[in-house]
Order: C-alpha cells, then sequence, then structure tokens
C-alpha cells in the first residue's frame, strides 16, 4: 500500500510540476510582472517554492485522489479537484487582499480560476494513474 501511493504521490507531483511550469513560464509571467512587478523578488525563493509543491500535491492526494479512488469515483476527483484548488489558492490571495495595500483583483481573479483549473486537471491526471497502477 506504501508503495501505491508513494507512486501516487510521485506521478502527481510529476503532474503538476509540469502542468505548473508552462502556466509560470509562458503564460502568466509578463501577467504577474505587469501587475505585481512592485512586489516580485528578483529571484524565487526555491525553497519556499519546492516545499510549496511537495505539501500541496501530497494534500491533494489525501483531501482529493485518496478518496475519489476509494469511491471510484472520477466526478468526485474533478468535483473535489477544483474546489480544493479553489480554496487553497483563495486563501493566499484573499489574504493578500485583506493584508496587501493595491492588492489587484485581477490577480486574485486569474489566481482562483488558475488554481481551480490546474488542480481539477491534477486531481484528474492522478485519478486516472491511480486507477492504471492498482
Amino acid at each position: 500500500m506504501i508503495a501505491f501511493y508513494a507512486k501516487l504521490y510521485l506521478s502527481s507531483l510529476a503532474v503538476f510540476l509540469a502542468i505548473d511550469f508552462v502556466w509560470l513560464a509562458f503564460v502568466a509571467r509578463s501577467f504577474y510582472k505587469r501587475h505585481l512587478g512592485y512586489l516580485l523578488a528578483d529571484q524565487p525563493n526555491w525553497w519556499a517554492a519546492g516545499l510549496f509543491y511537495l505539501l500541496f500535491v501530497a494534500a491533494l492526494n489525501v483531501f482529493v485522489v485518496a478518496p475519489a479512488l476509494q469511491a471510484q469515483s472520477f466526478a468526485r476527483a474533478i468535483i473535489l479537484g477544483a474546489l480544493f484548488g479553489l480554496t487553497t489558492y483563495a486563501t493566499y490571495d484573499l489574504t493578500n487582499h485583506a493584508t496587501v495595500r493595491d492588492w489587484p483583483w485581477i490577480v486574485t481573479v486569474v489566481d482562483l480560476i488558475w488554481g481551480t483549473v490546474l488542480s481539477a486537471a491534477v486531481a484528474i491526471a492522478s485519478y486516472l494513474i491511480g486507477q492504471a497502477i492498482r
């Protein structure tokens, strides 16, 4: 059982990193620079980014993928994945609205959509991978 969840986690992490890399490298770079350039560091803090990815994917597997696999429900993977992404990304963006002066609403809207789509996509892929490696 541990080997199954280790394979599932590593697969989910690879899917998440691949999709998010495309988003950050090719789509969002100029968007965030335009709207948040005054806040952005010259270089990302790779330790913090790495820790985020490791924790996020672990939580996605625990709260979304494993329950969907247990229920054998593709629909549950999609719905819980989307809700998980919306909620987690909202935590970041809405907290920024509460605490950061002049935080742009457009960033919040785009992030909430992205978090929802990204998490649902990773949940779907992870569910299908889990079904295949069972």
